[in-house]
C-alpha cells in the first residue's frame, strides 16, 4: 500500500466508497443523496487543505508494459486547519476506507500519513469534531495513534440504528 496526495484521475474511484460510507449514514454526518460533483467539492479543498490516498497496484495489466497495474484506492483523507486565523494552528482531518479494504490497515496509515503531514506543515495539534461514538473502530484506532477523547456532544448524531449518539471531539497534540 502507498499513501500518494490525491490526483484528479482519483475521483471516479473513490466516489463509489464515498457515495457508499456516506449512504449507510453510520459514521458521516453529509446529507444524503449528494452528487458527485458536490461530493468532490466537499472532500477536495484547496490549500491549505490537502487530500491523499491510499492505493494498491490491483495486479492487472494497465498497457504501459512496466510489470504494474492499475490502481486500487483503498481509502482517502484530508487535512487541513480546524478554523482559520487564530485557529490555523489545530489541523482537522477526515477519514475514509472503502468497505472492500476494511480491516487491511488503510485507516492507521492514512492516519499515521496526515499526523506527519500535519507536523511537517507546522501544526501544533490534530483535532477530530465528529467522531461518532458508536464507530468503535475509529474511536480505537485514533486512540491508540495518541488521541483523547476532549468531550462528547450528546445526541449530536442521528444514527440509523442506535439513534441520536454522541459525537466525539478527539485531539492530540504533534
Amino acid at each position: 500500500m502507498q499513501i500518494r496526495e490525491y490526483a484528479e484521475t482519483d475521483w471516479a474511484r473513490v466516489w463509489p466508497f464515498f457515495d457508499e460510507v456516506v449512504a449507510d449514514g453510520e459514521t458521516y454526518a453529509l446529507p444524503q443523496g449528494l452528487t458527485s460533483q458536490r461530493a468532490r467539492d466537499l472532500w477536495v479543498q484547496p490549500p491549505p487543505w490537502a487530500t491523499f490516498v491510499a492505493v494498491e497496484d490491483d495486479g492487472t495489466d494497465d498497457g504501459t508494459g512496466d510489470g504494474t497495474g492499475e490502481e486500487e484506492v483503498l481509502g482517502t483523507a484530508k487535512c487541513g486547519p480546524v478554523r482559520p486565523g487564530g485557529g490555523a494552528h489545530v489541523a482537522t482531518a477526515s477519514f475514509m476506507v472503502s468497505p472492500a479494504a476494511r480491516g487491511r490497515g488503510v485507516g492507521r496509515a492514512l492516519g499515521e500519513h496526515v499526523l506527519a503531514w500535519a507536523r511537517a506543515q507546522g501544526y501544533l495539534a490534530v483535532q477530530f469534531n465528529a467522531v461518532v461514538e458508536t464507530n468503535t473502530a475509529a474511536v480505537a484506532l485514533w486512540t491508540s495513534l495518541g488521541f483523547a477523547i476532549v468531550g462528547t456532544v450528546p445526541q449530536a448524531f442521528d444514527h440509523p440504528e442506535h439513534g441520536y449518539v454522541g459525537l466525539h471531539v478527539m485531539h492530540r497534540f504533534l
